[in-house]
């Protein structure tokens, strides 16, 4: 009698658990799928080898691509911002990381201190974020990012007028 019990007691618990047991399995399994490497060959690139473009977001910025496509997805890039540019308040629709490796940046989220950031600075941006970009006016800015998508620049909307 208590072998068909513990039988039943246990039949009835794999029933229940499997399906749960399977999908973690199936879980774990997809996230151990190693991400597609971004270069096939080891790249270096001194800035003379650099291809400077228009950003299509400001023609202001100038950004040499060093890895994916900016108006597809992730992407890595260098920007070159003028003496005192400044973005305005805006947003990305994806996760920006920079660093900053010449001049000084100034950034801050909507309603948050400014803060200057000089070279070897970093600064993350999470998408959707309103924030400022600026270039302190005492000399050019450099700035290397890694965004997780596309590149978009959201201006934010002027306060409407009561």
């Amino acid at each position: 009698m208590k072998f068909l019990l513990r039988s039943a007691l246990v039949a009835c618990s794999l029933l229940v658990f499997a399906p749960a047991i399977l999908a973690e399995d199936a879980k774990a399994a997809a996230a151990g799928a190693k991400p597609a490497p971004m270069h096939a060959a080891f790249v270096a690139m001194a800035p003379d080898e650099m291809k400077w473009i228009a950003n299509p977001a400001n023609a202001e910025v100038t950004m040499a691509v060093v890895w994916g496509d900016p108006a597809k997805g992730p992407h890595a890039a260098f920007h070159k911002f003028k003496p005192g540019f400044d973005a305005g308040l805006h947003s990305h629709s994806s996760d920006m990381r920079i660093a900053v490796i010449s001049g000084t940046m100034i950034g801050g989220a909507e309603g948050a201190p400014e803060k200057k950031l000089p070279a070897g600075s970093y600064e993350f941006q999470p998408h959707g974020v309103k924030h400022v970009t600026k270039c302190d006016a005492a000399s050019a800015c450099v700035i290397f990012v890694t965004a997780s998508g596309p590149f978009d620049l959201t201006p934010a909307e002027a306060p409407k007028k009561k």
